[in-house]
């Protein structure tokens, strides 16, 4: 199967609904396009794609040769009360009809769908096949636990398997599935997310390296590396934007609004000043006025007996 390259973008995928954001986008940006001096294809597995917004950034790395599956129950019954449950509870909007809808938004043919629990999904992923598998269906242990086993019997010898919600407080059976397979399984951690965990069962190292210089030229990314039990694991996150500086900053310009308020207090007080001197010449016309007002009545009285004695 081949597809059409097409470009996606934080702002186009946020038309979709549901968990994907912006770390683990450009995570599964630099997965799913570089690749090592050598490296053979491989195809792309998804376990569990609710509405596609992950599924369509998978898909639009879709190589030459290479074909993209998908499996989910949709809209179906879980096989037991626990899974149907949980689907029902969490995942009550989904349909396939709306997934096939978002994801022939951005491509023109749909992957391989397996309609169906995860369980079946090597009846129809042949071994040795894939080079990239996120694991993001059911959280209930004993499922994650059987899609941890799948992705390692698909995965290619250096393939990346990522699993959702390996730490989140309401997917304790992931958490416990993911490291189960760290201690005991030969998964190799790469790097962890807020939400996932990229992981391998070739050699990490190599891959972490090629990351760490990529990632040294992410301004956008913040990441740091931690040891523990004899791994290093690598911590990436979004790198908060800094807050805009608040106007006059800088200490010059702090001085030249510090000069300017100096000089509109003096001209306030001046105005201040003027205005209370306006203030007491009005009110002294006024007293006079009003002072002057009997005289000037008793004048023009005055006035007019002489007027009329003259007329007389």
């Amino acid at each position: 199967m081949s597809a059409v390259k097409v470009q996606i973008t934080p702002r186009s995928l946020d038309r979709i609904p549901g968990w994907f954001w912006i770390t683990d986008q450009l995570l599964f940006e630099w997965f799913l396009s570089a690749k090592a001096e050598g490296e053979p294809r491989g195809d792309l597995l998804e376990l569990g794609t609710y509405l596609g917004k992950s599924a369509v950034m998978v898909g639009s790395h879709l190589r030459s040769g290479e074909t993209f599956t998908v499996c989910d129950l949709f809209e179906s019954d879980a096989p037991e009360a626990a899974n149907d449950a949980e689907t029902s509870r969490s995942y009550s909007t989904l349909t396939r009809e709306k997934f096939e809808q978002n994801y022939l938004g951005f491509h023109h043919t749909l992957p391989g769908i397996i309609h169906g629990p995860t369980a079946i999904v090597l009846d129809h992923v042949a071994a040795k096949s894939c080079r990239f598998v996120h694991v993001d269906a059911s959280h209930l242990y004993i499922h994650v636990r059987q899609d941890v086993l799948s992705a390692r019997e698909v995965l290619q010898d250096d393939g990346i398997v990522v699993f959702d919600d390996y730490r989140s407080e309401h997917t304790p059976g992931v958490a416990m599935a993911v490291w189960e397979a760290v201690a005991n399984l030969g998964l190799a951690p790469i790097c962890v997310s807020n939400h996932k965990l990229y992981a391998t069962w070739g050699d990490a190292a190599p891959i972490q390296a090629r990351l760490l210089r990529w990632l040294e030229s992410r301004p956008d990314l913040w990441h740091t590396t931690d040891a523990f039990d004899g791994w290093q694991l690598v911590r990436v996150n979004e790198r908060k934007k800094p807050a805009a500086p608040a106007p006059g900053g800088d200490p010059a310009t702090l001085k030249k609004l510090s000069g300017e308020l100096q000089r509109t207090t003096v001209e306030l007080k001046k105005a201040v000043a003027e205005s209370q001197a306006a203030t007491q010449a009005l009110r002294k016309v006024t007293s006079e006025i009003s002072l002057a007002g009997p005289v000037v009545q008793r004048a023009v009285r005055w006035t007019r007996r002489i007027t009329r004695g003259k007329s007389s």
